[in-house]
């Protein structure tokens, strides 16, 4: 089931950007940005289908307010464009940091010339989608003067924008004239994916052809019949659009491109077919590139695996012996459980703290090996509940029995074979 977390960070100007993190049930096979249109908010109804939806076909997506708006920290009527490019890259900041940084961006309306501008300083991005975008700023200016001619007078003026109040300032309308959105589109050096309504009324489609026309292969287009600019007024329009976002994407994003690389081998004949998927009982581990990060796949679970930075590594996940370690705790809580289940003892809750370390074989009396180093893992129990010292000591017997810890301390054959 997916997860929806609140996030903040700080945004180009230093306030605080409230966002919303939509993450799949398993660990993403990528991660994406969602930029909102203009003067709209994280949470708009097509936003939100969208980025669940996403988040249901392994992407996860971090959505968030721009400075100003929505639930973030600021004043819209001082932002400009090059401050929501700012927000996105801070944005993409905050994910590499949390996570990893974000492989796909996605704009809908201005968010889309913004992700547009901001791609060329998110180096992690790999493909870029826009939603209903204009092809330049100045379209959104002109807009903006016709409405209101004050705009270019004053230091702000209070506007009808969707049907409620919002206050411009005259630096964004400055700013929206000096954009060079078909330069960026020109040297975006990344797949785009262009989404637009033939009868969008707030954007029209000759933007879509516009961005097109600018930017280099490769490049799809895909027509969004009868949509609104808004995507509200037809529950099925988020979804088509998530679907084709997902099914476009996977040719570009990194986990599904290494998991390509496999299948096609196999297709061939080259790979072994035992191992097209993951069987029961199997953990597989994918390179990501030359790094140490790997993906790792059971038969219903993913995650990953990675060295820390002191010793090279992103840090993006637990280290190997700390994989070990995960792996024998969590076996002795689990053990613990289903005996104090079985006989029906008030245990509430396990705790366990698990350490690695090499001693001198000198230093260890029970061990068989007399000189250098041997393994040794410490671990610290911790049961709550109602519990007597009798039952207290057989869980702590029994925790030394758990499949894990036998595994370790008994003799193990690993036969390592070379398939490929």
């Amino acid at each position: 089931m997916n997860t929806t977390e609140r996030v903040e960070f700080a945004g180009a100007g230093g306030q605080t950007i409230a966002g919303r993190l939509e993450l799949p049930a398993d660990m993403p096979r990528a991660l994406a940005i969602f930029a909102h249109c203009f003067t709209c908010s994280k949470d708009l109804k097509a936003v939100v289908r969208i980025s669940r939806a996403l988040a249901g076909r392994g992407i996860g997506v971090l959505r968030f307010d721009f400075t100003g708006l929505g639930e973030s920290e600021g004043v819209f009527a001082e932002t400009d464009f090059r401050s929501n490019v700012g927000d996105l890259v801070a944005a993409a900041d905050y994910l590499r940091a949390r996570l990893e940084g974000p492989q796909l961006l996605i704009g809908h309306s201005l968010g889309g010339a913004a992700v547009l501008a901001a791609a060329a300083a998110i180096e992690e991005s790999r493909a870029v989608v826009t939603i209903g975008a204009p092809s330049d700023t100045d379209h959104l200016r002109k807009q903006l003067l016709a409405s209101e001619p004050d705009l270019e007078a004053t230091d702000s003026v209070e506007v009808e924008l969707g049907g409620r109040p919002v206050r411009i300032g005259r630096k964004l309308v400055e700013d929206l004239g000096r954009q060079d959105v078909e330069s960026a589109i020109g040297a975006l050096g990344r797949p785009l994916l262009i989404l637009h309504s033939p009868v969008d009324g707030t954007v029209g489609i000759d933007h879509a052809a516009r961005i097109y026309e600018a930017a280099r292969h490769p490049k799809s287009f895909v027509s969004l019949d009868g949509a609104d600019h808004l995507l509200l007024e037809r529950d099925g329009d988020s979804r088509f659009v998530a679907e084709i976002i997902a099914a476009w994407a996977s040719r570009y994003l990194v986990g599904d491109r290494d998991l390509a690389v496999v299948e096609a081998a196999l297709e061939s004949g080259e790979g072994d077919a035992r191992h097209d998927g993951v069987g029961q009982g199997e953990v597989v581990t994918s390179s990501r590139g030359a790094s140490f990060t790997h993906d790792i796949r059971s038969e219903h679970h993913r995650w990953l695996a990675d060295e820390p930075a002191s010793a090279g590594g992103d840090d993006l996940g637990p280290s190997p012996y700390e994989l070990l370690l995960s792996a024998l705790a969590a076996c002795k809580a689990m053990t613990l459980r289903m005996y104090a289940d079985r006989k029906g003892w008030p245990l509430q809750a396990v705790r366990v703290r698990a350490r690695h370390s090499r001693i001198h074989a000198e230093d260890c009396v029970d061990c068989v090996t007399e000189k250098g180093l041997v393994d040794r893992i410490d671990v610290e129990l911790e049961v709550f509940g109602s519990l007597d010292a009798d039952q207290r000591d057989r869980l702590h017997e029994i925790a030394d029995r758990c499949p894990v810890h036998r595994t370790l301390q008994s003799e193990t054959r690993i036969e390592t074979a070379l398939v490929r």
